[in-house]
């Protein structure tokens, strides 16, 4: 069943535009109206609506509770071009649970709107959804490059807590090298684990041109048995100016005393100091 797709941000638009030509002469200036912006939008949420059956907009997507109603309604909207009320998100997450399972299978979905699906994580990141947590870090598995969902899909999991560490320590051998980056950034916010922390050292010593990263994670960590591997690496000839910021941050941050090494001639390192940031 097709559900209407109603854009109410214009619907908001037209309402304001009528309030302003009613209200204009009680504000002072267009800050003032600014600051009495949410009093206006309350009064539109509450002002009965003929384009909506006689209902307000405020209790217009509270009639429906079923999840493939709702979920479907969202993506429906993704597709027509149509933004996505925000009263339709907040009545997915007032339904709550029920709606997990539906979010979950438009997010399994490749032919779904990628903003649907987007909306989707957002939603059960609000909701504190741990469901979808093993097809996130399967999103990871064969990452290539820079992916905005699969990016979303991290920032979700490292909120889920240390519930995901074992299950993406047993994933991870599967992961090509992108994706071994991208779990690492989640497994680095939970120190203490001997596999977390032997993994970040492994990738520091093997992907040289990606050390900055690493050097940040292994000190997100909080282990100095990792100093001896980051000061040699300090010591190293050619090394980039800015792969040594981040080793040296890194070294001072858990501790240690970062050898001291010149950059004067460096090309890096006078573009820098040309905009003081050195």
């Amino acid at each position: 069943m097709k559900m209407p797709i109603i854009n109410f941000d214009d619907r908001f638009a037209d309402f304001m535009s009528e309030w302003v030509k009613t209200n204009q002469d009680k504000y002072a200036n267009f800050d003032e109206m600014e600051e009495d912006m949410p009093r206006i939008y309350m009064a539109f949420l509450n002002k009965r609506a003929n384009w909506l059956g006689n209902v307000t907009p405020g209790a217009y997507f509270t009639q429906f509770e079923d999840p493939k109603v709702l979920v479907d309604w969202l993506a429906q909207y993704c597709e027509d071009g149509v933004p996505v009320p925000d009263l339709l998100c907040e009545q997915i997450m007032t339904v709550g649970r029920p709606c997990e399972k539906r979010l979950l299978e438009l997010l399994k979905d490749e032919e779904a709107p990628e903003e649907a699906r987007m909306i989707a994580v957002n939603l059960l990141k609000e909701m504190e959804s741990t469901l979808p947590k093993m097809l996130y870090i399967a999103w990871q598995l064969n990452r290539d490059g820079r992916d905005d969902l699969k990016d979303n899909a991290l920032e979700a999991l490292t909120e889920m807590g240390e519930c995901v560490v074992q299950p993406i320590l047993q994933e991870l051998p599967k992961a090509n090298e992108a994706g071994e980056e991208a779990l690492l950034e989640v497994l680095s916010h939970f120190p203490g684990n001997e596999q977390i922390f032997k993994l970040a050292v492994r990738l520091f010593k093997e992907r040289k041109e990606r050390r900055a990263l690493f050097a940040g994670y292994l000190a997100k960590l909080g282990d100095d048995r990792a100093l001896p591997e980051l000061t040699a690496a300090a010591e190293e000839a050619k090394l980039p100016y800015l792969t040594f910021i981040e080793i040296r941050n890194a070294i001072e941050t858990l501790g240690g005393t970062c050898p001291e090494r010149s950059y004067e001639d460096d090309p890096e390192y006078e573009a820098l100091r040309d905009l003081d940031l050195t």
